[in-house]
């Protein structure tokens, strides 16, 4: 896979721009993708997906063939690589290394260090924060390419188009 979606890109998709009931082709453009071995996310983002219990939950659940495990031996070893770094952390608050690996986070950044995928998230890079580790601030250090959303969708050339009806 190229790309590895985090869990805030389909919840704001959900919430906000891509609606499920006003705009199915994205998710049905995210099937495609997915098919064409584009886009792809990870089991734990699906852990933390399905117990909404809402529709986006019911969307995973039909397809959680678009969620790769994390057990293989490439992920497990950058995994190590991740907690290094996190724990190397020092100037962060008490409380946000914990908060942090215990979430699906580490493990995406490290399936990307393992495949060279790029991740998709809505976190930006924050120079200087210590209340919260985002992705971006792990990614620009272990070498880890992110983008958001919308650049995911102008570099796989999405469209949307509506027919007349």
């Amino acid at each position: 896979m190229k790309y590895l979606l985090d869990a805030n890109t389909f919840i704001e998709a959900k919430n906000r721009y891509y609606g499920m009931a006003i705009c199915p082709a994205y998710w049905q453009w995210l099937l495609n993708s997915n098919e064409q071995h584009q886009v792809c996310s990870i089991d734990f983002v699906k852990d933390e997906l399905i117990h909404y219990g809402d529709e986006l939950s019911d969307w995973v659940k039909d397809h959680q063939h678009i969620f790769s495990p994390e057990s293989d031996e490439a992920t497990q070893k950058a995994f190590q690589s991740v907690i290094g770094y996190v724990m190397s952390m020092t100037e962060m608050n008490n409380g946000t290394h914990e908060e942090f690996l215990r979430g699906a986070d580490p493990w995406l950044i490290a399936k990307a260090m393992a495949t060279g995928a790029t991740i998709v998230t809505h976190e930006s890079y924050k120079n200087g924060i210590k209340k919260k580790i985002l992705i971006p601030n792990v990614c620009k250090v272990l070498g880890v390419e992110y983008i958001n959303t919308f650049e995911l969708l102008h570099k796989l050339e999405a469209e949307f188009v509506l027919l007349a009806a």
